[in-house]
């Protein structure tokens, strides 16, 4: 600033000089209003080009000014680069902000006081059917139209959350949202929605779980019972007693087998998944399987004229690894169900195979009555039965199917059924190519003797 000031007062004097030399004072007060005149001049273009850079600054490209202006310019565009990196900075938090809130699994809208949508991520769209574009700055009564929900929007009691219905059910499977409004702001409110089916699902699942154990436990436990009562209070001769202590021993049976079969399903869940150093000898696995099935097959239809037919493959040339017990587990319910469901005359037949990719396959098909499709998807839940009379009178628990699937899965493999009415069911098991293994040499030869065996 001084020496601005300094440079203007040598420019008057330098001009006054010359006039006055010239002109003598009028002469020197002409030099000096001319001097005056021409700084003032410059001075002024200096300003104007500032003023026309300030008006739509590049930071990028400043003014290249002397002196004062030239300072302000530099000062300036400094000031404006600090201002426009924050705004960038701030932007690009904002971006991250969206994008996480995008990315997340829940429905995420911002509400105006009015209620108005100011934004919302890609998930209310699936959960509500909201466009994040389109349906900017309307009223989210009028988008989300469950009465629960309208009902809860109004109460302005927004501690607890409200369920609602989403989007994509089935009357069978419903989807099943949680909702909840959190207020922010000068009336601002954060409305989140989360898919809560899984949840309601398994919620149900263990109501029912619960409900069917009472009930299989219940009801033998009430003949039970009515069987002790009998004995106590009426004079029976020795056969009614004989005669009454044999069906409660099946009673007990009946309870000791869905006791048996909880706590296997129990173990199932709870113990580390089967490694692949346990090798499977399956000979042996399937000729214990046969007999077991033979045997049955005799138990429950002894006079049958027409017997069932079953038919066994020759031992597999592979083994698998996995645990031996869950695996025979496995398979003697899915022979064990083909007997107890094939009527006389019957034909039930097990087989192995290979796989294309490697894997291994455990195919059991009867000519039993056949399964109606809609009851395919859901054969492996706990105590499902297709016809729960007839389960019964067979001894089934209404667990088999679910402790083979869950072996299943415990070995990476699936359960998969297939059925028509009136012409029969195949329930198979496939194996992942991780789990099967060729047999050693000579191997093969030993395990058909033991199986013969």
């Amino acid at each position: 600033m001084a020496l601005r000031i300094l440079s203007f007062i040598l420019t008057l004097l330098v001009l006054g000089g010359i006039g006055g030399g010239w002109l003598g004072w009028p002469g020197a007060l002409a030099g000096v209003v001319l001097g005056a005149a021409i700084v003032w001049g410059v001075d002024s273009v200096r300003g104007r080009r500032f003023i026309d850079w300030s008006r739509e600054p590049d930071t990028s490209a400043p003014p290249v000014l002397r002196g004062l202006w030239g300072e302000a310019s530099y000062r300036t565009a400094r000031a404006l680069r600090a201002e426009q990196q924050k705004a960038r900075d701030s932007a690009q938090r904002l971006t991250d902000f969206l994008a996480a809130i995008q990315a997340s699994p829940n429905g995420v809208i911002l509400l105006d006081p009015e209620g108005r949508i100011e934004w919302c991520n890609d998930i209310t769209g699936l959960h509500f059917g909201i466009h994040p574009q389109r349906d900017l700055l309307q009223h989210v009564s009028n988008l989300v139209r469950e009465p629960a929900f309208a009902a809860y929007y109004a109460s302005r009691n927004y501690e607890r959350e409200s369920q609602l219905f989403g989007r994509g059910g089935t009357a069978s499977q419903p989807v099943k949202l949680s909702v909840q409004l959190h207020p922010y702001g000068s009336g601002h409110k954060l409305m989140l929605s989360r898919d809560i089916t899984a949840l309601a699902q398994a919620d149900a699942m263990r109501r029912d779980f619960v409900a069917n154990v009472s009930h299989e436990i219940r009801t033998p436990l009430t003949v039970l019972a009515g069987f002790v009562e009998t004995m106590q209070s009426l004079p029976l001769t020795e056969p009614e007693r004989a005669k009454y202590l044999e069906l409660m021993a099946a009673q007990s049976a009946r309870m000791q087998t869905l006791v048996n079969d909880l706590l296997l399903l129990s173990r199932l869940e709870g113990s580390p998944l089967p490694g692949v150093n346990e090798v499977v000898d399956l000979g042996a696995l399937m000729a214990q399987c046969e007999n077991e099935a033979r045997g049955l097959s005799d138990l429950l239809h002894p006079d049958d004229a027409r017997p069932r037919r079953l038919y066994f493959d020759a031992p597999p040339p592979f083994e698998l690894t996995g645990a031996a017990s869950e695996l025979r587990s496995a398979v003697s319910n899915l022979i064990n169900n083909a007997v107890r469901y094939t009527p006389a005359g019957g034909t039930i037949d097990v087989h192995w195979e290979r796989l294309p990719d490697g894997g291994a396959r455990l195919s059991v098909t009867d000519t039993g009555p056949g399964i109606a499709p809609e009851h395919v998807p859901r054969l492996g839940e706990r105590f499902y039965r297709v016809d729960r009379s007839r389960s019964r009178e067979s001894g089934g628990t209404g667990l088999g199917l679910a402790i083979t699937k869950h072996v299943a899965q415990r070995h990476g493999g699936e359960l998969q059924v297939s059925s028509q009415l009136g012409k029969g069911s195949t329930f198979a098991l496939v194996f992942p190519p991780p789990r099967v293994r060729p047999l050693p040499a000579g191997a093969a030869a030993v395990s058909a003797l033991a199986a013969a065996a």
